[in-house]
């Protein structure tokens, strides 16, 4: 059945066919779920498990080790990373992308259990969530109040909030920054219990004796049974005070004699700010499978409900929420859409000149959406910034299908046949250039849909949704559009206004220099195929060129700014820094509000040298997130951060569309055997990478700067005592580090009873000489006695790659970028690395080694898929190269507007990092007018608009080589028939191209909330559709007619038509 008479017999049927795609549409469109970008979270689940007191070479030898070795062996893990430091492990498997992450956190947690009998028995119970231990939280909330201290703060925060968000679906897990949580602390005192006899083991005995409460049974009489509950639990410090320790000298020596008692903060080093107010912050971590945009929602209702509840004198605020960026960027880019559809049908009314034939192209729009939505929804996607971008990029390309067909039926009508003859002909003429075109647009995106790595994943739905469209719009344009024309268009008899006269008589000119211009380059086919080569060497060079990167910064309201002092710096410490920070921020015209936490604790005891600032910016601002955010330029925030902040690192980052947490974009991965030559290779890596100036500040995570105090035990003299190794560790333990010896009730919870020395007796290590351990006669002795000490440095943490230990140098780009980086980095350590020791990417960087070659993997598939539908379609294997000839065309253009707008983006920002006064006068205000454009590089989008130019520039050789074979079967020469398809296919060329270019203009300009990530892909696609379309009207038929000539093909003979 020829399907576009059908639809000319029976319009109704077609029309009716065309709102039922519109109709299904709009019932799934309101049931689609909304979020940033397509379900591209890697599954990760993390451990973290505590040991008290250990240093990290212990945790690594007893913790880490043991628990690496039996994860290991879980099927379907792609990256195994973990960090032992201070008391802490954390361990962060990351799976491969199509991995079930509840069935591998139920395997790890299996894994645990094999080997928890051979872990150290003081560990905490190792937890395990389905988040990223390095997480970027979802959002922050501050807890604050004029009146109340930080331990009742703590205490809200977790009994108010903390308890009710944590049962939210999609919630991982809740950090916690500035907590103070409640503990019963007993403060010992090492002078008075030297003088009263009283050992550490002596408090551990008592506390486990007299503080514990055990399942007591039951009376059962004949009518009642009770049951019995011994209190042995207590609650007060009262209560602890009067314990009595043990009798000495027959006087009983009590716990307030060697101890002071009070509630007071289980942790001591976190410290925590609203705007320098002090705070408790609550961040809200997403499960790795969860949508971020609905976990924020849940939990801005959560909070609304939980407000009233607190009390007066207590203010809640969200210094972080990502999902208000969110929200603003996909209604930009829904706004993005009505505008290009406007610009659309402005242009095809200006081209068709008639009302009627306006509305039937531009009917394909909403069609074509809305079923596009559909689609959506069968295949479970979401609509998110990518889907829509597809949208917008589909209004320009849905209507050129049936602009095409409108096209020839408004010919057709203008030589005086009749709107059903004219439809007829016009359908018989162009369905197959209409097949093609539609089959070269959708094959395009195959080899993305079916791409398994981050690149594929992330833009699957992308290409799902805008092939869906494309197919939907053919549909429309084989279907709707034949019957409109048919029975409803009308040719035009009232007169043209004037600037359409105006319009039409600069077209007709264009008409004529067109046929002269096609005849010259006709007649000079080798001056052209000689350009063609050039362009082709051009874009080689373009490409080598153009600096690439993984993914844009965007700006989304957000710095954040990490500030890390030398190892062994207390939280008192560091938050002097931190305070330097607060200060420089708050003058910033451009600051909303500002959270600061010093020992973030992420699941974990944070560490007490790390100080983390979140900045949250006004959006009426007149300078963008990166602009603040950019280290040694005038006037950034960060400037001033480094070099008024003497003594710390200050390094500033963007949140992450794709990625772990808020770590460095740039990450090298030296991994070896023995930490010496790491630290070693490590150091000498970083120091040439700050020569060479191409990274911000780059640190190792590697060092043995930490102070550490070692005691090597006499063993024989202590064996010769009866004193146990154990019996010295547990009391340095207790006394030192402090223990959880048991637990108390306090406000219907459970909190832990921690012994240890007050702070006053631990400031110098000559405090050693009041700390004794009992013999096993009885008597005291000293602990310096039996151990040798002596101070050095060691490792504040120790890192695993794939399990082998590794060290990290990283820092953010300046000048280059990332591949810049990358690629010089490769260079030195082909210099640098010594036997055994290799060097591997982490985060952006691996991201972008492997994105990079999965996008030109795409690009090839794309041109070999192309080729093939092409070859398919015209039964030639030489058509589909002529047609091909557009793809360089079309890359040439994309590449040079990339790289001119680049180049004007460096020249803007040059001034900024110029010494004031070091520029001419004339230089410094031509610099000055150039406007920022920043990202136009080659990164993932960029490069999929390099792919959708594939399928895009394509269209317009299909319309010359079909209309061209159809005057060659006709009789024409291959000159001939090639002239007579310029001049009748130029104006639908100009109307599919320049509805294109229109429609993805807006991306293109780059306005609004991550315009930063959208406007490459604009960019990549304007250029490319401007190259091409100039560049095809001529190279196009000169490839055609010169392969003409070299197959030796002749004119075949002129078909006998049929009457009808």
């Amino acid at each position: 059945m020829n399907l576009p008479d059908f639809c000319i017999r029976r319009p109704i049927a077609a029309l009716m066919f065309n709102l039922a795609i519109a109709l299904v549409g709009i019932v799934t469109l309101a049931r689609l779920p909304v979020r940033e970008l397509p379900d591209i979270d890697p599954p990760v689940v993390s451990v973290t498990a505590v040991y008290p007191g250990a240093n990290a070479e212990l945790v690594e030898a007893d913790v880490t080790e043991p628990l690496e070795q039996e994860i290991n062996n879980i099927p379907g893990i792609k990256i195994l990373r973990s960090e032992s430091r201070e008391q802490v492990c954390i361990i962060t498997v990351e799976f491969e992308l199509n991995h079930n992450v509840d069935i591998g956190a139920q395997d790890i947690r299996d894994r645990i259990s094999r080997v928890r009998d051979d872990l150290p028995d003081d560990l905490k119970e190792p937890i395990v969530a389905k988040q990223d231990a390095d997480a970027q939280e979802v959002m922050w909330i501050a807890l604050f109040s004029e009146s109340r201290s930080t331990l009742e703060l703590s205490n809200l925060a977790e009994r108010q909030i903390r308890d009710r968000l944590q049962v939210l679906p999609g919630v991982g897990g809740i950090n916690f920054g500035g907590q103070k949580r409640p503990s019963m602390r007993i403060w010992l005192d090492s002078a008075k219990m030297a003088a009263r006899k009283i050992t550490a083991a002596d408090i551990r005995a008592l506390l486990q004796r007299e503080n514990v409460e055990l399942p007591s049974g039951r009376i059962e009489g004949e009518r009642r049974s009770l049951s019995i509950v011994a209190r042995g639990r207590m609650d007060q410090p009262e209560q602890y005070s009067d314990l009595i320790v043990r009798e000495v000298d027959g006087s009983p020596v009590r716990l307030r004699d060697v101890a002071t008692v009070e509630i007071g903060p289980e942790v001591e080093d976190t410290i925590a700010r609203f705007n320098g107010k002090p705070a408790v912050g609550l961040g809200v971590v997403k499960q790795s499978d969860a949508n971020a945009l609905d976990v924020a929602r849940q939990v801005r209702r959560e909070i609304d409900r939980i407000r009233p509840l607190l009390p007066s004198d207590v203010s809640l605020n969200f210094p972080y929420d990502s999902s208000l960026y969110v929200e603003t960027a996909i209604r930009e880019v829904a706004e993005t859409i009505g505008i290009s559809a406007v610009l659309v049908i402005l242009l095809i009314f200006l081209f068709l000149r008639n009302v009627r034939a306006t509305v039937i192209p531009a009917s394909a729009i909403p069609i074509s959406l809305l079923g596009t939505f559909a689609l959506l929804y069968i295949l479970g996607y979401s609509v998110n910034i990518l889907t829509l971008l597809a949208l917008v990029l589909a209004i320009g390309i849905v209507v050129d299908d049936a602009i095409v067909v409108l096209e020839n039926i408004v010919r057709h009508l203008e030589e005086g046949m009749s709107p059903v003859q004219a439809s007829r002909q016009a359908m018989q003429e162009i369905t197959g250039a209409i097949l093609a075109i539609t089959a070269s647009l959708i094959v395009v995106f195959l080899p993305i849909a079916f791409q398994s790595g981050t690149t594929g994943i992330l833009f699957r739905e992308f290409a799902i949704t805008l092939a869906g469209a494309v197919a939907i719009s053919a549909f429309v344009a084989l279907t709707l559009s034949p019957a409109l024309g048919a029975h409803f268009l009308r040719p035009t008899t009232s007169p043209l206004p004037g600037f359409i006269r105006w319009f039409e008589l600069g077209l007709e000119k264009l008409y004529r220099f067109y046929a002269r211009s096609l005849d010259a380059a006709l007649r000079r086919r080798g001056l052209c195929l000689g350009l063609g080569a050039g362009i082709l060497a051009l874009t080689v060079l373009l490409y080598r060129l153009i600096p690439q990167e993984f993914l844009p910064e965007e700006d989304k309201g957000l710095i954040v700014a990490v500030i890390i002092t030398p190892e062994g710096s207390t939280s008192e410490a560091t938050d002097q820094y931190v305070r330097q920070a607060e200060k420089i921020v708050s003058e910033y015209p451009e600051t909303r509000v500002f959270f600061s936490a010093v020992a973030l604790a992420r699941g974990a005891p944070g560490q007490a040298n790390q100080g983390i600032m979140f900045i949250r910016l006004k959006s009426d601002r007149d300078r963008t997130a990166q602009q603040l955010a950019r280290p040694g330029a005038r006037g950034s925030m960060f400037t001033r951060m480094i070099t008024e902040i003497r003594g710390a690192v200050v390094i500033p980052f963007l949140p992450k569309a794709v990625g772990r947490g808020f770590g460095e974009t740039f990450q090298v991965v030296l991994q070896g055997a023995d930490l010496a030559v790491l630290e070693k290779t490590g150091r000498a890596l970083r120091d040439e990478i700050d020569q060479a100036g191409f990274l911000s500040q780059p640190r190792i995570n590697l060092n043995f700067e930490k102070p550490q105090l070692n005691l090597d035990i006499d063993r024989a003299r202590a064996a010769n005592l009866g004193i146990s190794v154990r019996d010295i560790s547990e009391a340095l333990q207790i006394l030192l580090g402090g223990l959880d010896i048991s637990q108390f009730n306090f406000e219907g919870k459970q909190y832990d009873v921690i012994a240890q020395l007050r702070r006053g007796d631990r400031l110098v290590p000559d405090e050693l000489n009041v700390l004794f351990v009992r013999t096993r006669g009885g008597e005291l002795v000293p602990i310096r006695d039996l151990v040798k000490s002596s101070e050095r440095g060691s490792v504040s943490s120790i890192s695993h790659f794939m399990r082998q230990r590794s060290i990290t140098v990283s820092g953010q780009p300046q000048g280059v970028t990332l591949g810049q980086a990358i690629e010089k980095t490769e260079e030195i350590g082909r210099r640098l690395l010594p036997p055994g020791v290799t060097l591997e990417f982490d985060g952006e960087a691996r991201e972008l080694r492997a994105g990079r070659g999965e996008a030109w993997q795409i690009v090839v598939l794309a041109l070999l898929i192309v080729y093939m539908a092409l070859a398919a379609q015209f039964e030639s294997l030489s058509h589909p190269l002529t047609i091909m000839v557009a793809v360089p065309l079309g890359v040439v253009g994309a590449l040079l507007l990339l790289y001119v707008l680049g180049f004007i983006n460096l020249m803007a920002v040059i001034p900024q990092y110029a010494p004031p006064g070091a520029l001419p006068g004339p230089l410094a205000f031509l610099f000055g007018l150039m406007p920022e454009i920043p990202s136009m590089n080659l990164n993932l989008y960029s490069l999929i608009g390099l792919v959708l130019l594939v399928g895009l520039v394509t269209k317009n050789s299909i319309l010359l080589v079909e209309f061209a074979n159809q005057k060659k079967a006709e009789g024409f020469s291959a000159e001939e028939a090639m002239r007579q398809a310029g001049a009748l296919r130029l104006r639908p060329i100009l109307m599919t191209a320049l509805s294109t270019t229109i429609g993805i203009l807006p991306i293109a300009l780059g306005l609004g909330a991550g315009a930063e990530s959208r406007r490459p892909l604009g960019v990549a696609v304007v250029g490319g559709m401007l190259s091409s379309t100039f560049l095809t009207l001529y190279l196009v038929p000169v490839f055609y007619v010169t392969l003409d000539r070299l197959l030796g093909r002749k004119p075949a003979p002129a078909p006998v038509l049929s009457p009808s």
